[in-house]
């Protein structure tokens, strides 16, 4: 795989470079990132891949804000369009 003629440092990170990030967010950033120039990346091209890389993390634990929950209110369910309604399918 690598030489030893190579010096440490180059080693070091070749090594970093094949192994395979656990989360797979950061996986596809890498992927997306070497097919889009940074020139054409947007200002919120990092902030958005450090959130969604941050939702897959083990570390972080999201929940809920207090008085919202994921059960829509009777009055929601009223205004839902049949048509369109999951529960229509």
């Amino acid at each position: 795989m690598m030489s030893k003629d190579r010096p440490q440092d180059l080693r070091d990170i070749v090594a970093r470079m094949e192994q395979r990030p656990s989360n797979p967010v950061r996986r596809a950033r890498l992927m997306v990132e070497q097919e889009v120039p940074p020139a054409r990346r947007g200002p919120g091209w990092d902030r958005h891949w450090r959130e969604l890389e941050a939702y897959l993390d083990d570390s972080v634990e999201w929940r809920m804000p207090q008085g919202l929950d994921d059960m829509p209110s009777d009055a929601d369910k009223k205004r839902a369009d049949p048509k369109t309604s999951p529960e229509s399918f």
